[in-house]
């Protein structure tokens, strides 16, 4: 895996999502299981068959693209910015010094948010530390930089995000990854009961300043158009108000480029030993 990654990030762009395309179309083809949740998880949203075959594109090259920002200098990474729409509400969320939570849902790419922001201030970024252990070090060497830093998905990684934003810095996570039991609430997404973590609620309660953020992929290899934007509604009320008021933030944002979302990945499951959703059968 790390050889391939790096022979792919000596690539150029267009060849990596060229390949990633490919790559994408064989595994909706020959995986039954990932083409049943990309298709069932396309029609909850209300988007018809046409979107299958172009998500299934899109999520090979966030596979692949990977490779040309794990394996490249922040300096080369973030060259491959071609736009940044909503810099100004970043800007002024520094100025204001309440720190910034910065919400990148599975849209696009969003590996290239926090890279890019790191060049500009510190930032805390949650993840999960994966299983294989030669995976964990091509990670942990790809994605830390001077002032990105990684925060274990755990007590002692949530210590570190708000320990950030008391400090007047930048975090960044995935408002819409799975949580583990315990970590989430059963609140709606798309009109279907999702377990949603409550973790960005309860940050965006800090007083830190809330911003939207994700990374478009251009075509033809064109690099990517940045994204920043505050929610549309200011977030109000107690900490489920706040999250399944993101998840409608993250809808929302869906809708304006649907192709991109990560539609394959399993939303709607239900974590070991979580009590079933509203409406389901506990057997």
């Amino acid at each position: 895996m790390v050889f391939f990654f790096r022979l792919l990030g000596h690539l150029p762009l267009v060849w990596v999502h060229r390949l990633g395309a490919l790559a994408g179309w064989l595994v909706y083809q020959v995986s039954p299981r990932y083409r049943r949740h990309l298709q069932a998880n396309l029609a909850q949203a209300g988007f018809g068959p046409e979107w299958r075959l172009p998500a299934a594109r899109e999520a090979g090259k966030q596979s692949l693209e990977l490779a040309r920002i794990w394996m490249r200098s922040l300096e080369e990474t973030n060259a491959q910015v071609a736009e940044v729409r909503g810099w100004e509400h970043v800007r002024a969320a520094q100025a204001a010094g309440r720190g910034i939570l910065f919400l990148t849902p599975h849209l696009g790419c969003f590996e290239i948010t926090a890279q890019y922001y790191s060049a500009f201030g510190p930032i805390t970024v949650l993840y999960r530390p994966p299983r294989q252990e030669s995976l964990q070090r091509m990670i942990l060497a790809g994605r830390k930089r001077a002032q990105l830093h990684l925060a274990p998905a755990d007590l002692s990684g949530v210590r570190a995000l708000i320990k950030a934003l008391k400090k007047g810095e930048a975090v960044g996570m995935l408002p819409d990854q799975a949580p583990k039991v315990g970590e989430g609430a059963w609140l709606d997404f798309f009109g279907r009961p999702a377990y949603t973590m409550t973790l960005a609620a309860r940050l965006s309660e800090t007083g830190a300043t809330v911003l939207m953020a994700w990374g478009e992929r251009l075509p033809g290899g064109r690099g990517y158009r940045l994204h920043f934007h505050p929610p549309g509604q200011a977030l109000e009320g107690d900490t489920l108000a706040r999250a399944q008021q993101i998840n409608h933030e993250i809808e929302a944002l869906i809708r304006q480029c649907p192709a991109q979302y990560l539609w394959g990945y399993n939303r709607y499951k239900r974590p070991a030993g979580a009590e079933p959703p509203p409406g389901a059968c506990s057997t």
